[in-house]
């Protein structure tokens, strides 16, 4: 909920503030003092939820999906006919022009839209909702119900999205293991350390008994954890250095081969996946 009232910068709270004045005059008459701080509060943790559902490793802050979260309440009351037919059309177009552009905005890099989307559909919803108890403004339980009902349905979708994403037990664990693949690395890489002079068996040993036994035991590495409840990226991540991990061993498959027929036939394949093992590499810079 805190991201809803901290800004990044003057500018930013000064048009979020400037959005808020114009929605606000026109909607808090409407809806009431409490009415109005509930939508402006659930709308708010219902774009963070969006918000951090998204795109779970990214920081942002800022009153936009709250202020979104209003304006999706405004239009929703736009289409009813709670507001009078004369002045409906002139607002509605005012609200989408306004909603329509900052959205389109929004996917300028450094802008968190998900949570626009998340406050504008939370908005809709609040709207409808409210709309009995303003229909009806003699039953003060029929507000007290609506507002209770909203916030249980926020609190359960709460948990549901926490629930979803990473933690961040699961990202300290995984970086804990994943130390452990860069320690295979470096003993499985000792080929390359050997003397030029190295004794056959030793450069077999070396690349069978150390190489690509270390590169599989990198693979069970990564298998192992595929079980965490990782971000998206880092599973991407993963998956690529898998690839790389099988690479190596193709290479190693073959320049055991070499070594032990003593043959250069397979140089071509070794260069190409060489090759490949290099552009793999630099993907992860």
């Amino acid at each position: 909920m805190t991201n809803c009232f901290l800004h990044i910068g003057i500018l930013h709270l000064l048009f979020n503030m400037y959005a808020l004045i114009y929605v606000g005059v026109l909607l808090e008459p409407m809806l009431g003092r409490s009415k109005f701080i509930a939508a402006y509060l659930l709308t708010g943790v219902a774009a963070s939820l969006a918000s951090i559902w998204w795109h779970e490793q990214t920081i942002s802050a800022g009153a936009s999906g709250a202020i979104f979260g209003v304006y999706g309440v405004f239009l929703a009351l736009l289409t009813t006919d709670l507001i009078e037919k004369e002045t409906r059309k002139e607002l509605l177009t005012s609200i989408c022009i306004f909603i329509v552009y900052n959205l389109a905005y929004g996917m300028k890099g450094g802008i968190d839209n998900a949570a626009h989307i998340g406050g504008l559909i939370s908005g809709l919803i609040i709207g409808y909702t409210l709309t009995p108890s303003l229909r009806k403004p003699e039953k003060p339980s029929l507000e007290i119900v609506s507002i209770a009902a909203l916030c249980i349905l926020i609190l359960f979708s709460s948990f549901g999205v926490i629930k979803s994403i990473p933690n961040t037990e699961s990202l300290t664990t995984y970086d804990k293991r994943f130390e452990r693949f860069r320690i295979l690395e470096t003993m499985a890489l000792g080929i390359y350390t050997l003397k030029a002079d190295a004794k056959k068996e030793d450069v077999l040993y070396e690349i069978r008994d150390r190489g690509i036994y270390y590169w599989n035991e990198n693979i069970s590495l990564l298998d192992s954890l595929e079980k965490l409840n990782l971000p998206p990226f880092v599973r991407e991540r993963d998956k690529a250095l898998k690839e790389y991990c099988n690479l190596r061993i193709k290479a190693y498959e073959l320049m055991y081969k070499a070594v032990d027929e003593n043959s250069h036939k397979y140089d071509t394949e070794i260069i190409k996946i060489n090759k490949q093992i290099e552009s793999k590499l630099k993907s992860f810079e």
